[in-house]
């Protein structure tokens, strides 16, 4: 069976040691388009615009500095913890979603201390265009020819040459594809009459169907921790439990408060 072959370079163009990437576009853009979806929400909701600016700030700094952590102390933490130089050596790549993820809590309740504005209100609202960032990011693994599946002979199973010349599942391909069912399963919530008045639910639904979805494409990945737990469940899937579970209890509130 003949199988695509992938083999981008993940630099655009380079100009003496200054590279512009691929990944890099992708991330920027990422939060580019957030940035404007929080814009026509904030309208929408006829609230004032004007701490948008230090929002996006906030949230980019919990995002890079919690999923650069997330990967050093959840994935390789002997390596990182004796060579702590490296933690910000953020361009040999590395950046752990859901260390990310706890970045952007902790972000969002330093905004919210500074800005009074509601926490949880925050939180369903930004879950929207969260989805969307992820379809981006994950495009951008997949220019990097990082976080691959597992060998396979499926017909769309793709060759990652900067890697080997054996078939994996496209398992970027395959968070992108789901990150967009949930972000447009999350808009046609958010739109509905009344929903997004219910206080965690938007949030309460992200978390439970982007942390399923991750855990299940995870069985077909290969493992990015640098050590095993010797469960039937990787490293990367147990860590992601808590929010699967934690989405749970935001839905069983939101729910309970509309009876």
């Amino acid at each position: 069976m003949n199988h695509f072959t992938w083999n981008m370079d993940p630099v655009i163009f380079a100009v003496g040691p200054v590279q512009i990437r691929w990944y890099g576009v992708c991330f920027v853009l990422a939060f580019i388009l957030g940035y404007h979806f929080m814009r026509w929400v904030y309208v929408r909701e006829k609230k004032q615009t004007r701490n948008l600016e230090r929002l996006l700030i906030f949230l980019m700094a919990g995002t890079l500095i919690g999923a650069r952590l997330g990967h050093c102390l959840f994935y390789d933490p002997a390596y990182y913890l004796t060579n702590p130089w490296k933690i910000a050596a953020v361009w040999e790549g590395g950046l752990a979603s859901h260390g990310g993820g706890i970045g952007v809590l902790i972000s969002l309740y330093l905004y919210t201390l500074k800005t009074r504005e509601s926490c949880l209100w925050l939180l369903d609202r930004i879950a929207i265009p969260a989805c969307l960032a992820g379809v981006f990011i994950r495009a951008g693994n997949f220019f990097n020819s990082e976080i691959v599946g597992l060998p396979a002979s499926v017909p769309w199973a793709v060759v990652f040459k900067r890697i080997d010349s054996m078939p994996r599942h496209p398992a970027q391909l395959y968070e992108a594809f789901a990150y967009l069912a949930v972000w447009v399963i999350l808009v046609m919530v958010y739109t509905q009459k009344n929903a997004a008045a219910r206080n965690g639910l938007i949030f309460g639904l992200f978390l439970v169907l982007a942390f399923l979805s991750r855990i299940l494409i995870e069985f077909v990945k290969t493992p990015q921790a640098a050590y095993g737990l010797g469960f039937f469940l990787n490293t990367g899937q147990i860590l992601r439990i808590p929010f699967l579970l934690a989405g749970g209890v935001f839905l069983i509130k939101a729910f309970r408060t509309f009876r």
